[in-house]
């Protein structure tokens, strides 16, 4: 058995003519936008909104509004594992890199990687292992050891030859904040992340991000409507620059206005004592076509297809790398 299970990494660029990959999964925010009749249009536009809200972050030296644009690459990890004699690959996580090209000196800005993150035994996770765990149970609880493994997948793969190779600075992962939580600001503000605000309590996502060796900080950007949950490693205020964490912003609080605009697209800004709510009903929405139904219904059918082709079937070697893998 190779314990030092290997990664490779795959590009493919975000734009209006993107088609998923086979290999992509089908719940992935930018995946999802490019399905059905509307996929060209919806990509258009997404991309149209995430130009618009960098150059309103990014004002400086650029008084029409149009001095940059932002080039978005998908990453596909696939992990590499020998069993046997034999080697599998399974399609790990998928994340995603912005590139900032400014318009008026030709330069090309190298972003942030994370952004988004969509994988497979997240929602394994989620969607199979935790619920079947509560099947019986008369109050929730956690399994055991819940999100070791995919914790330890995340950060092998970021101390890995291949991100080393790829990519110059740690990840940044920006989420919506949840319904299920209160955030309270706490006077602190940043110049492009905003007003700060901390979580009351703690919260299964943020306890599963932390075993990924991620902590996390909660900003309200300038003109936005509620707070962005930012995953990261290191320090986020200092270790990237502003065009860097414009680049984030402009990209996730794009797709959180299209998925989430009960919260992002709330015709009402958060206040100093914050719940998100998803039954808000003063909210505008895009011009964007989205069935968030269907993207939870088929987390669950991803989640049993990794139970099947990746959890069950390499069981012990996954859990005798976990048990010994030490970062």
């Amino acid at each position: 058995m190779n314990k030092d299970f290997t990664f490779t990494i795959k590009r493919s660029r975000f734009d209006e003519n993107y088609n998923p990959s086979e290999n992509t999964r089908i719940t992935t925010n930018f995946a999802n936008l490019a399905r059905g009749d509307n996929r060209q249009q919806n990509l258009r536009n997404t991309l149209v909104m995430i130009d618009n809200r960098f150059n309103a972050l990014a004002h400086w030296d650029n008084p029409k509004g149009d001095r940059y644009t932002v080039e978005l690459d998908i990453i596909s990890v696939e992990m590499n594992i020998e069993a046997e004699d034999n080697r599998f690959t399974f399609p790990a996580i998928e994340i995603l890199k912005t590139t900032i090209v400014d318009k008026q000196t030709n330069e090309r800005i190298e972003g942030i990687v994370g952004n988004n993150f969509s994988s497979y035994v997240r929602d394994y996770d989620f969607s199979v292992l935790l619920p079947d765990h509560n099947k019986a149970q008369a109050e929730f609880s956690i399994p055991q050891d819940f999100g070791a493994l995919h914790g330890n997948i995340f950060k092998h793969f970021v101390n890995s030859e291949a991100y080393q190779q790829n990519f110059s600075k740690p990840p940044v992962i920006c989420l919506s904040v949840s319904n299920k939580n209160v955030y309270q600001r706490i006077g602190n503000e940043h110049p492009v992340l905003g007003i700060e605000y901390q979580q009351q309590g703690s919260s299964l996502t943020e306890a599963y991000f932390k075993k990924m060796g991620l902590q996390v900080r909660y900003f309200m950007p300038p003109n936005s409507a509620a707070p962005l949950a930012f995953f990261f490693i290191g320090d986020l205020l200092n270790d990237y620059s502003f065009i860097e964490l414009i680049g984030t912003i402009s990209t996730m609080e794009t797709f959180q206005k299209i998925y989430r605009p009960e919260i992002y697209n709330a015709n009402s800004v958060a206040g100093q004592h914050y719940q998100p709510s998803l039954t808000n009903q003063d909210h505008s929405l895009t011009k964007i076509v989205y069935d968030r139904e269907e993207r939870s219904q088929l987390a669950i059918e991803q989640g049993k297809f990794t139970e099947k082709h990746f959890i069950k079937p390499y069981k012990n070697i996954l859990e005798q790398w976990s048990a010994q893998y030490a970062f």
